[in-house]
């Protein structure tokens, strides 16, 4: 079955990197992502990642605690560049070649972000990881998949989870929590859904950019969702 999208970003959040570790990268985790990419992307899709740092250290619990807000959310970025370098050591086991491109200069280990080297690095078959948020503070990995994706014409964010799509509240606390199928932007944020931060949505949704939630958990999921199948909830346009 043919894929409906061609290039798409996929968010990963920190936390969906610790598997069954209780803290850090488990490799289990890291290997099931690779395998799932490569099916796509031997079959053309290509695919650029935005992964979070909040399996090492979260810059907004810092802050709370007394951290200074820019300082702590630098700490941040640094630890998304130890999740894409693991990345890309999982997905290049599995022959996916793949470039990490830092938003913060390092380039010992990683490539500046450059739009259009980006888009060319995809364009060659390469997944880019993108790495260290936007540079800036203040501004969340969720934030950044919205901007990355329109910088680099996504079709469209793929939101990795541990549940399967969005809920009206949290199915592991109300066991009769409704599940959604689709979703309209503007309801998201009117509700307070947990999809992305309301920076990213309102990014989303004045790009007409559509967000997949589903559950990274289940093998197969990345391609039967770039298929079109029913395995999430759809953040799009118009109402709910």
């Amino acid at each position: 079955m043919a894929y409906r999208y061609k290039r798409v970003l996929l968010k990963l959040s920190g936390e969906a990197l610790i598997g069954d570790a209780g803290y850090g990268i488990d490799p289990k985790v890291l290997d099931s992502l690779a395998r799932q990419i490569k099916t796509v992307t031997d079959s053309g899709v290509q695919v650029a990642i935005v992964v979070g740092g909040g399996n090492i250290f979260r810059g907004l619990a810092a802050s709370a605690k007394g951290m200074d807000r820019a300082q702590a959310d630098y700490i941040g970025m640094l630890a998304t560049v130890m999740n894409a370098l693991a990345l890309q050591d999982a997905m290049e086991k599995h022959k996916v070649f793949t470039r990490v491109m830092s938003a913060i200069g390092m380039q010992d280990i990683a490539e500046p972000y450059i739009r259009r080297r980006a888009i060319r690095h995809m364009e060659k078959g390469r997944v880019v990881i993108f790495a260290a948020g936007t540079g800036n503070p203040y501004f969340t990995t969720d934030t950044t998949a919205a901007l990355r994706a329109l910088e680099i014409h996504a079709e469209c964010i793929m939101k990795a989870t541990k549940v399967d799509g969005v809920y009206d509240a949290d199915p592991e606390l109300v066991p009769d929590a409704k599940r959604f199928d689709e979703l309209a932007y503007i309801d998201v944020l009117n509700r307070g859904l947990k999809v992305m931060d309301s920076t990213a949505i309102s990014l989303a949704m004045d790009n007409d950019l559509p967000i997949i939630v589903f559950n990274m958990d289940t093998e197969g999921n990345i391609a039967a969702a770039l298929r079109g199948e029913a395995v999430g909830t759809i953040v799009r346009g118009g109402t709910s």
